[in-house]
């Protein structure tokens, strides 16, 4: 028989008691993974060394020598940026390889808005457990974006948050850093009304816009990954949304040194409207010309099924152009020939004008089907 006056519920354990040792594995962080994985990521970031490096991977700084031969005045330039909620993208469709690309364009093509060349970036990746095979996948990436633009990867961090996010879980981010001749920055002081606007296609998203997109077409529509990205479509809508963004900055250095390139205006979050007149002085106006390029189709779709306004569209996304690049009107076909010798179809997509300093859309309407009149927006 029990007795009434016992306490038979089990003893709650002492954490100061003896029992197994605690330790950062047990806790939830693999020293020896994150050590496994900076093995299989070396290779990849030997590939992507130049001349100016000191050291190696493994110091607790890196080391870059700025060639000061190369520049009389040389100003450094330095941006950081994510990837967004396209991870959750890559985590969903278990594909790592591309979403670094992703990383190294929205940090190396702010850089290149001040007319830099991008001399090294470093990547931070936080995520719930080191799984090496994943880390070497998604630093595959970041490697092959950086020998797309000549730059080195010249360090980074795996942080291990067991407990703040689950395994499997990642986010990531980066860190660039550029030179640029001091006389040679870019920017509004140099636009004038009258530069041409030469815009650079964006198939896709970039990584920009993905908690609407998301919303709209996995959350509202029930869309799946493994269904067409759009009725008739030869992809998937997961291979649209992993995507890996455009690099624009090889191109528009190719502009610079054969063009009269003035500013450059990055499209990324904020659209036309917040980033076109970052590029412009008081005074002038950016008038784009919807009919003079190509809006892709996953734009419309996202626009379709969650009934979009289109000035909400025009301010989340890029619309199919990832850069504008304001050229003097005499110098446009060297611009344009410059940039189509590195693999881009630029176009001419509008002009600076006087006015109030702001963007202003014309033509018809950027969907099948809408008024072909010529209107005037912005």
């Amino acid at each position: 028989m029990t007795d009434p006056g016992s306490d038979t519920s089990p003893t709650p354990t002492d954490p100061t008691s003896p029992g197994d040792p605690a330790t950062y594995a047990s806790a939830g962080v693999d020293i020896d993974a994150g050590e496994r994985a900076v093995d299989l990521i070396r290779p990849m970031v030997a590939s992507t060394m130049r001349p100016e490096v000191l050291g190696g991977l493994g110091d607790f700084g890196g080391l870059f020598a700025v060639d000061t031969d190369r520049y009389r005045q040389p100003v450094l330039v330095a941006s950081t940026d994510g990837v967004g909620t396209k991870a959750t993208v890559a985590q969903s469709l278990g594909r790592f390889d591309t979403i670094g690309i992703d990383l190294v364009a929205m940090c190396v093509d702010d850089l290149v808005c001040q007319g830099a060349e991008p001399l090294f970036l470093l990547d931070y990746i936080s995520t719930g457990s080191v799984e090496p095979a994943q880390m070497a996948e998604l630093v595959s990436g970041v490697a092959e974006g950086c020998r797309q633009v000549g730059a080195t990867l010249l360090g980074g961090e795996m942080a291990e948050h067991a407990g703040v996010m689950k395994p499997g879980e990642f986010d990531l981010a980066g860190f660039a850093v550029g030179v640029v001749e001091r006389d040679a920055i870019l920017g509004s002081s140099r636009v004038r009304p009258g530069d041409v606007l030469i815009g650079l296609p964006s198939p896709g998203l970039r990584s920009n816009g993905y908690t609407l997109a998301r919303h709209v077409l996995l959350e509202r529509s029930g869309l799946t990954f493994d269904g067409p990205a759009w009725p008739g479509a030869m992809t998937t809508l997961g291979d649209e949304l992993i995507r890996p963004s455009v690099i624009y900055t090889p191109a528009v250095r190719a502009a610079i040194a054969a063009a009269e390139v003035h500013a450059v205006a990055h499209i990324t979050g904020g659209g036309f409207e917040g980033n076109v007149p970052r590029a412009l002085p008081e005074g002038a106006r950016a008038v784009l010309d919807r009919g003079s390029w190509e809006v892709p189709a996953i734009f419309g779709e996202i626009r379709r099924l969650g009934h979009v306004p289109d000035g909400e569209m025009a301010r989340v996304f890029n619309l199919g152009l990832g850069m504008v690049v304001l050229v003097g009107a005499d110098s446009a076909d060297d611009a344009l020939e410059a940039m189509g010798a590195s693999g881009l179809v630029p176009a001419i997509v509008g002009r600076v004008e006087e006015g109030e300093r702001g963007v202003g859309l014309v033509g018809r309407g950027f969907w099948p089907g809408d008024d072909d009149d010529p209107v005037r927006s912005g």
